[in-house]
């Protein structure tokens, strides 16, 4: 690696060249050592059709930060990696690409297809991976896992077998949600929920003996054709007379009963429900309990069957457009009641989800549940921020079971078999050829694929070797910290908990450490639909990764959203060009010369207060980090480097090196000192900026071979000076009302001051004369108990006065005269502007916006007004 620094910092000549150094080096890489403590992270697997978002850099910097942290502190940090099949979202890009070539699935036959869903997972499926690498992302490349692989499909199957062979899986015709574009079921937390624009359609059905008709609503006439009852509450004294007789079902003239039960809501419409067993989830309850028939009317396609009677062959949508018009044609329409009401769609092509009876895989979670929940309870896992837990409890307290399976062929095939001769159904972990029952070779394999979630929520241990007892997982499992966003607590956090808890009887991880979403800068969500999603990858390629992840670290804190904005990464990569200034100073002050980085054992003021800032620092940052409060720590790092070591000790120090009268130890200390903290101070920063900090650790003083395998900074309390602190400050502040005075009062740098300091701390000025004469620009200090000036700006501060004698400073006639101009100007805009605002045609006919602005500019102009009247009494 280079052993200099170029004039500007240039992150694509750089980033690269340095992740393959580290790459080749072996740095990310973990083995079992019984001397270290481990720390392990596992990463949420992205989806292998999937490209890096703003939430992927977030979500992975973070982890990136974490794990820099913890292999710098000594731990044995690994960080597995890795990516999930995605059984919906690939399975859909790929037969989108079949449509061109004029193929299905059905076409190639399942074995074709899944050898072109592997090729097209080796084709596609790591962009993403190479995406995460330019972040920065210190994974453990050689633990590389996929959700599909050997390893990771055993451990499915072995999951499959246990939970049928203790009766937690099972097999039945239970309500699922289909999505009818995927054509798969969908688990309940695959179901997005959005208010959409409705209707509440009032059907009459009539009774069947003639005495009259009920009223009851639906927001879906359409699955009416499928209705085998109509239910009334039995406590509800208008209905009770008609409990037991039927009706008539509209359209179909097929009599159905008329039912009690305690799941109609009395007080909700008419009182009145139409019952629908296949496709509603409630009514598929109330029909188990009355043991009413099922009637499917609709396909795959949620197109209307045979069972939809005239009907059939019909879109969901325009049977029920017919269906209403053929109501009110019939006069059973008694009225339609516009509705706002929660719609599901699929969380992948957002259709409308249609519920529907349908033979399927079930895992039974009540079980399962129960010490999930107590493991939180009782603190064995923690969330970061702790409210997160009432979204994990309540999705655990009201579960449902579990459907399992769907009908995609990309996936973990369900390892159930099916005997065609004697029906016996045989669940195994390995192949079945022949029957156990009744040894028929006649042996056909479930043609359902699981849920992806399912052996995502294996990842934590089976990336270990799980069933199998590794060395890797009973040193690295459980992992220490999980970091995710808060959307798929219920999708994934809950599942690999149960899951865990089930197979391992250990928690997967100690924390779950949850961040929000990445919003633009208006705080809205990124979509592709508003057209304000931003790309990581161009952001990396115009300001360098670390300016993005350092964006992405500041002003984060666990469970919130954050606001993006390509000037705040302006910002960030601002702060890095800082940094590298910074160390071209320090490079050029080094001349060659052999500078031990080390303490000096002579100390002056200035460097004894620089030591306490950085251990003060040092202990702030780690603190913090371990907290999980990233984005104040990143914060405290940021104002020491910009504030504290740039705009003050590197002052401080170019005065003493470019001194005549500075000897060669006291220069050599000051080289010595600048490129400790410089060092340190990149230690600090390197979990957040790796690339940056890299570089310039390698071009200074160092031992060892890269900053990311150095030991973290620890805070020593030897070098926290806390009274020269406080006097090295006092110096500052008085430097700092110096230079404001001055800029108040339009004073060039040009013209040289004489300034008298009077205080009872005259040694600790002293020692600080120069520094004071060079950053005030003055021409001259003097420094005593006291003065006495008359003709003076004067400026007061704690136990110390400052004196600036006024015709050093300005030419007092000429600056009255221009301070008088100025004010009479802003009186004139004043009165203007107050004209305006007093003007009623104006204030009623001129937008809000623009009235707004004039009131700002208003008040405004008055502060300036008496800025200068000000300004001018004291000269005067």
């Amino acid at each position: 690696m280079s052993k200099d620094l170029n004039k500007i910092y240039e992150p694509s000549l750089v980033e690269d060249k340095i992740y393959d150094f580290w790459q080749n080096k072996g740095y990310f890489e973990a083995k079992v050592d019984p001397t270290k403590k481990p720390y392990t992270i596992v990463i949420p697997p992205p989806n292998i059709t999937g490209k890096l978002h703003m939430g992927h850099a977030l979500d992975d910097t973070l982890q990136d930060i974490l794990i820099r942290f913890k292999r710098m502190k000594g731990y044995n940090a690994v960080w597995v990696p890795g990516t999930d099949h995605a059984a919906i979202a690939t399975e859909a890009k790929i037969v989108e690409a079949m449509k061109s070539e004029g193929l299905t699935k059905e076409d190639l036959g399942r074995e074709k297809f899944l050898e072109r869903a592997f090729l097209w997972k080796e084709k596609y499926g790591n962009t993403i991976i190479e995406q995460i690498k330019k972040l920065g992302a210190s994974c453990d490349w050689s633990r590389e896992r996929f959700t599909m692989d050997e390893g990771c499909s055993k451990a499915v199957n072995e999951v499959f077998v246990m939970l049928y062979e203790k009766g937690l899986i099972y097999r039945g015709e239970r309500i699922i949600n289909w999505c009818p574009k995927c054509k798969t079921s969908v688990s309940d937390a695959e179901v997005d929920f959005s208010e959409k624009e409705g209707n509440f359609w009032h059907i009459k059905y009539p009774l069947t003996d003639g005495s009259g008709s009920v009223e009851l609503a639906t927001t879906r006439p359409e699955t009416m054709l499928g209705d085998t009852a109509v239910a009334v509450n039995p406590n509800d004294e208008r209905y009770n007379h008609l409990v037991g007789k039927t009706v008539m079902l509209p359209l179909v003239n097929r009599e159905i009963p008329i039912i009690a039960d305690e799941y109609v809501e009395m007080d909700f419409g008419t009182g009145v429900v139409k019952i629908t067993p296949a496709h509603d989830p409630n009514d598929f309850e109330v029909g188990l309990r009355h043991n009413l028939p099922v009637i499917n009317i609709m396909d795959e396609s949620a197109t209307m069957n045979e069972f939809a009677d005239k009907y059939k062959g019909l879109d969901r949508y325009e049977a029920r457009r017919q269906i209403v018009a053929d109501l009110e044609q019939e006069g059973l329409l008694c009225k339609v009641e516009p509705i706002k009401h929660n719609v599901g769609t699929c969380y992948r092509c957002h259709e409308t989800i249609e519920p529907r009876v349908s033979m399927q895989w079930f895992v039974k979670m009540e079980p399962l549940a129960k010490p999930a929940i107590d493991a939180v309870k009782n603190g064995d896992t923690k969330f970061v921020p702790a409210r997160f837990d009432k979204i994990y409890f309540n999705w655990l307290e009201n579960i449902k079971d579990w459907c399992i399976s769907r009908q995609l062929w990309w996936g973990h095939r369900i390892p159930a078999y099916y005997c065609k001769d004697c029906g016996e159904v045989i669940v195994s972990r390995n192949e079945v050829t022949s029957c156990n029952k009744c040894g028929s070779k006649n042996v056909v394999q479930d043609e359902d694929t699981l849920d992806t979630w399912f052996s995502s929520a294996l990842w934590p241990f089976s990336v270990f070797g799980w069933p199998d007892k590794t060395e890797d997982l009973d040193y690295f499992y459980p992992t220490a910290t999980l970091v995710t966003g808060y959307d798929i607590i219920f999708f994934w956090v809950v599942r690999m908990m149960f899951s865990a808890l089930e197979y391992t009887k250990k928690v997967p991880f100690k924390t779950v450490l949850i961040h929000g979403l990445v919003r633009d800068a208006q705080g809205r969500k990124m979509s592709k639909s508003l057209g304000n999603g931003i790309d990581p990858m161009e952001i990396i390629e115009k300001y360098g990764a670390d300016a993005l992840r350092f964006t992405l670290a500041t002003g984060n804190s666990p469970g919130n959203d954050m606001r993006f904005s390509e000037e705040r990464v302006s910002a960030s990569r601002n702060f890095a060009n800082k940094i590298w200034n910074a160390a071209r100073f320090i490079l050029m002050n080094l001349n060659g010369l052999d500078v031990k980085n080390e303490i000096p054992k002579q100390l002056k003021f200035e460097d004894k207060w620089i030591l306490t800032k950085l251990n003060e620092v040092i202990l702030e940052v780690t603190n913090n980090i371990e907290k999980f409060e990233l984005g104040v720590a990143v914060q405290k790092l940021y104002d020491f480097i910009w504030d504290d070591f740039c705009d003050w000790y590197i002052e401080f120090s170019k005065i003493r090196l470019q001194n005549d009268k500075t000897d060669e130890i006291t220069a050599q200390n000051t080289r010595s000192m600048l490129v400790y903290v410089m060092t340190e101070t990149l230690k600090l920063l390197h979990p957040f900026m790796p690339f940056i900090t890299e570089k310039i650790w390698q071009v200074l003083p160092h031992a060892g071979n890269s900053i990311m395998v150095s030991a973290y900074p620890e805070f020593n309390k030897d070098y926290c000076f806390e009274s020269q602190k406080i006097q090295m400050e006092s110096i500052m502040e008085a430097i700092r009302a110096i230079r404001n005075r001055r800029a108040q009062m339009n004073v060039p740098q040009s013209k040289k001051a004489k300034v008298y300091i009077a205080t009872n701390n005259e040694p600790v000025f002293e020692d600080s004369k120069l520094f004071i004469e060079k950053l005030t620009y003055a021409g001259q200090i003097e420094i005593a108990e006291s003065f006495d000036l008359p003709d003076a700006v004067t400026i007061v501060l704690p136990e110390t006065t400052i004196y600036i004698p006024m015709d050093e400073l300005i030419d007092k006639k000429a600056e009255l005269i221009r301070l008088q101009k100025e004010l009479d100007a802003a009186k004139k805009q004043v009165e203007q502007t107050k004209s305006q605002l007093a003007n009623d045609g104006f204030m009623s006919k001129a937008p809000a916006n623009v009235v707004e602005n004039v009131k700002r500019i208003y008040e405004t102009l008055k502060d300036k007004m008496e800025s200068l009247e000000s300004a001018i009494l004291d000269l005067k």
